[in-house]
Order: structure tokens, then sequence, then C-alpha cells
């Protein structure tokens, strides 16, 4: 089986960061790719590879979707989870995985291992 690449994004949201570390500790990544902000790179702390795309939250919609554009490594095999975050964030990180044509599928830390929709 072909590893994926995973893209999640890691802001903001009480207990999010929990989910999105066990995610990445449970999964066999090819590839690991967290959208976030300099503070979460400074304080997320992960025992496998990352690559980080800072963006600033505040900025304008399209500027942030530019920012992901230009440093998103991965091009085949994504999987996205959104469950930390704020909508800006996430809408971002989709416009510029569709603006690329990418294809990717969504994927979630459930009770039963990770779950892929």
């Amino acid at each position: 089986m072909t590893k994926k690449t995973l893209i999640a994004v890691l802001s903001t949201g009480k207990g999010t960061w929990g989910h999105v570390g066990r995610l990445i500790a449970d999964g066999e990544w090819a590839k690991i790719i967290l959208i976030s902000n300099d503070w979460a790179k400074e304080n997320f702390s992960c025992e496998k590879d990352v690559e980080w795309i800072c963006v600033n939250n505040r900025a304008p919609l399209e500027d942030i979707i530019e920012e992901i554009n230009e440093n998103l490594t991965a091009k085949e095999n994504i999987c996205v989870n959104m469950i930390s975050g704020s909508g800006k964030e996430h809408m971002a990180l989709l416009a510029a995985l569709n603006r690329k044509t990418i294809d990717y599928e969504l994927t979630v830390l459930a009770g039963d291992g990770i779950s892929y929709m």
C-alpha cells in the first residue's frame, strides 16, 4: 500500500492539538504537512518529521491561499484533516488544493483508528 501524505490544519480549538498529534503518531505517513502559525510551530511537539506552512490567519483569504500554494510540496495521495483551525484556514487549504487540481480525501482519528472519507 502506498503511504499517504497528511496535510492538517493546526491552529485554534481546545483539544484539537491532541487529535492532530495522535493522528500523526498513529499513521504511517510518507509526509506530514501542518498548516499553522509561527506560535504553534514553536509550541507543538512531534516526534515525526513535519513540514510547516506558517500563515497569518488575519491576512486576506487570497494571501493565505497563495502562501499555501507556494509552499505545498505534496501532489498525490493526500489526506486532509481539519479538526483544528478556523474556517478561513480550512477554506484557504481547500482552495489551494483545488487550484492545483490535487485530489484529496478527508481523514480523521476515529474510535477504531484512522478513518478515510
